[in-house]
């Protein structure tokens, strides 16, 4: 029988709180995982230092209870500045942003998630964006879980698969943008179910049309 994955944290609000503040809070759009995890420009989910591709057919656990919002202040590709809040909580008040933040404060949503399948299965990744497509995708994420818990509280943990979504910008091109499929709910003790895909290593993310086929998934240069 594969190892459980068990979401614990203390003082936890009550599901029924949670599912309110996934909807509310949200709509107005910090737990630190082990990893960052966020879309490349290419479209690429990666996560790490060293740009890690997240392994194609993976499936994440949502920790229910790790949604955030908040302000981050960025300067010359360093945070300068960072406050976060569960999403039960008010956004946080805020003193004038940093002399050298270089757009103020900037809200930003984040959560996170465990990988429960694959080369990756065990790994806990921190995702959080400033992004307009990806508090979007973070909204409508919380929408979901919010809904599903209002019917079945007893499994409030969506299993999702990380997806990419995309639009042309007049002066970007195309933008791709995040999206998290929610593949099925579970409870709070999140199996690594029997119909979860058994994922090899050659199990690669081959996306980038005008890039030979890599050797491995483990490396890509930072975007």
């Amino acid at each position: 029988m594969s190892n459980l994955t068990t979401f614990k944290g203390a003082n936890l609000p009550a599901v029924a709180d949670l599912s309110k503040a996934l909807k509310s809070n949200l709509a107005n759009v910090a737990d630190v995982g082990t990893v960052i995890i966020k879309m490349d420009k290419t479209g690429h989910w990666v996560y790490g230092g060293d740009q890690t591709e997240v392994q194609e057919g993976s499936e994440w656990a949502v920790n229910p209870f790790s949604f955030v919002h908040g302000y981050i202040a960025w300067g010359n590709s360093e945070v300068l500045g960072e406050k976060m809040v569960p999403v039960t909580e008010p956004l946080p008040e805020l003193e004038p942003a940093p002399a050298n933040a270089k757009r103020g404060w900037e809200l930003q949503v984040g959560f996170e998630m465990t990988c429960i399948n694959g080369d990756d299965k065990g790994l806990v990744a921190r995702f959080a964006s400033t992004s307009t497509g990806g508090k979007r995708a973070l909204q409508s994420l919380g929408t979901e879980i919010s809904e599903h818990i209002n019917v079945d509280q007893n499994t409030p943990v969506a299993i999702v698969s990380l997806a990419t979504d995309h639009y042309s910008h007049k002066s970007y091109g195309k933008v791709y943008t995040p999206v998290f499929e929610i593949v099925r709910f579970e409870s709070m003790n999140v199996e690594s179910a029997t119909d979860a895909p058994q994922l090899e290593a050659e199990d690669l993310t081959e996306e980038a049309p005008a890039a030979p086929a890599p050797t491995t998934r483990r490396r890509r240069a930072a975007v």
